[in-house]
């Protein structure tokens, strides 16, 4: 009989899910702030990059060595310095003076975020012991992982109502701190008994594979393809493809690449990624089309976010009830398929009508991913070992970090010709680019020329978010089939495990 958990561990629960959330949220909180950021430091347009990039190549780029350090040296341990490194690099950021000051900010929150994101996870591998309990936990964790990239940019747009810019930066140290303080008290530690050696060269491999793909993937999307940026990405593959065979041969390796060879594994990293693939580019798409084509200021689009939450709920609520009963394919089968209608409802929209579709479609999506996200993570956390959960949280979140960004590179480059094929032929130049370019555009321009640039640009851009939810549509029920048949063996979860 496994021992279930009691209040203590589910309020040890509640501390680790509050970093969770803020670790998600940190990666979108600064959208809203850059006009007020920009004035202050005037940082080049390459800064700005790195300031808004930095944090989530650094977080991408250390999970999996992050992941295997706790399982190492213990979870609660690397959590704690990793709550103090995020709680001294918020307050830095939220005081620079200088954009180089900044940009070192944003990177130590990164190694910040990436101590915190594995560690939270792998926590519940250590506290939850009951197969049900444990399900649930990550259910909850599920919710506030995937709240905080939902919240970021209305705790950003309500904190710049009345702060500076850098006051986003310090909702961050409250949390650590409670961390710091509740955590020796309410979490257990836990270190693999038989460590053995920390892969050092197989570490460095991990961060240099992980960060050309990633840069390359980004700048892509950014900028469009070009040789320089492929080169970054097969730079990174072939060190990636070092990486694996020194975890192969390793006598003490940091992942357990034998993990792959399990279809409950593998098939649920799998489709955590290409779900994200899939999901990365739309928040942008939606955001662009509430502030540009539809005229809402940033905060009253960022609150429209809300009904997905509840959407959310709703789906990770529904997977873990079922989840006795029914098996893992069906159930992420079925969460696929509420996010392919929720595509179908989305591609409705029109240039003068359409909030009512994307609120409606952005909780159906919401729905439908919870469900998938909260029965993909548990048979992740199940599979693996419990003296290597860190490390398998690790793999799975830097799975779903490449997913993010190849769909956003992909997708925007679709969306992008489509956007500029469907633009009549005289507007050339910025406008012709992005529609934010041409909206610019058409402020400087008397009203007899800036109001049909915008109407055609509104239009092109709608047009190549249609195409966009309808490719997303195909997808998500090609993926559906695909976990049908991959995970086809797995069963329903046992209460007792």
């Amino acid at each position: 009989m496994l021992t279930r958990a009691t209040r203590r561990e589910w309020l040890g629960l509640a501390v680790i899910v509050l970093p969770s959330l803020l670790v998600s949220m940190d990666l979108s909180v600064l959208f809203y702030a850059l006009p007020a950021l920009s004035a202050d430091l005037a940082p080049s347009s390459t800064q700005l990059l790195w300031i808004l990039d930095l944090y989530g190549f650094v977080l991408a780029g250390l999970l999996i060595t992050m992941g295997t350090l706790g399982d190492r040296f213990g979870r609660r341990k690397v959590l704690l310095v990793g709550a103090a490194l995020f709680g001294i690099a918020s307050i830095i950021a939220a005081f620079s003076t200088s954009t180089e000051m900044l940009i070192a900010a944003r990177g130590l929150l990164g190694v910040g975020g990436a101590t915190l994101a594995p560690s939270t996870l792998s926590m519940i591998r250590t506290m939850f012991h009951d197969g049900g309990q444990r399900q649930v936990a990550i259910s909850i964790w599920t919710m506030g992982f995937a709240g905080g990239a939902l919240l970021g940019p209305i705790a950003g747009g309500v904190m710049l109502e009345h702060f500076w810019w850098g006051s986003v930066f310090l909702l961050n140290v409250p949390v650590m701190a409670l961390l710091l303080v509740l955590g020796p008290i309410l979490l257990p530690e836990f270190r693999s008994p038989q460590p053995g050696r920390f892969d050092v060269l197989g570490a460095l491999l991990s961060l240099a594979a992980i960060l050309p793909v990633i840069y390359g993937i980004k700048k892509i999307a950014t900028d469009g393809v070009s040789w320089q940026y492929l080169g970054w990405i097969v730079l990174g593959l072939a060190l990636g493809a070092a990486f694996l065979r020194r975890m192969r041969r390793a006598e003490h390796p940091m992942i357990d690449v034998q993990l792959f060879r399990r279809a409950q594994f593998s098939g649920a990293v799998a489709t955590g990624a290409i779900t994200f693939a899939l999901m990365a580019g739309l928040g942008l798409f939606i955001s662009q089309y509430l502030q540009l084509v539809l005229g809402f200021s940033p905060l009253k689009a960022a609150l429209w976010n809300l009904p997905g939450m509840a959407g959310m709920a709703l789906g990770v609520t529904a997977a873990t009830v079922l989840s006795a009963r029914v098996r893992p394919a069906v159930l992420v089968g079925l969460g696929l398929l509420f996010a392919a209608i929720a595509y179908v409802m989305l591609a409705q929209v029109s240039v003068t009508e359409g909030l009512g579709w994307v609120v409606t479609s952005q909780v159906v999506l919401a729905f439908g991913i919870g469900g998938v996200a909260t029965i993909a993570t548990d048979l992740v956390m199940a599979t693996a070992p419990k003296q290597r959960a860190g490390a398998a949280a690790a793999l799975s979140e830097t799975a779903n970090e490449f997913g993010g960004a190849i769909g956003i590179a992909v997708l925007g480059s679709i969306a992008a010709a489509v956007y500029q094929s469907r633009l009549p032929e005289h507007i050339v130049g910025p406008a012709r680019e992005t529609l934010g370019a041409a909206h610019h555009a058409a402020a400087s321009l008397p009203a007899e020329l800036g109001v049909p640039l915008l109407g055609a640009a509104n239009e092109s851009f709608v047009g190549s978010m249609q195409w966009i939810v309808w490719l997303a549509a195909v997808g998500s029920v090609l993926i559906a089939a695909f976990v049908m048949v991959a995970l086809r063996r797995v069963p329903a979860r046992n209460p007792s495990e």
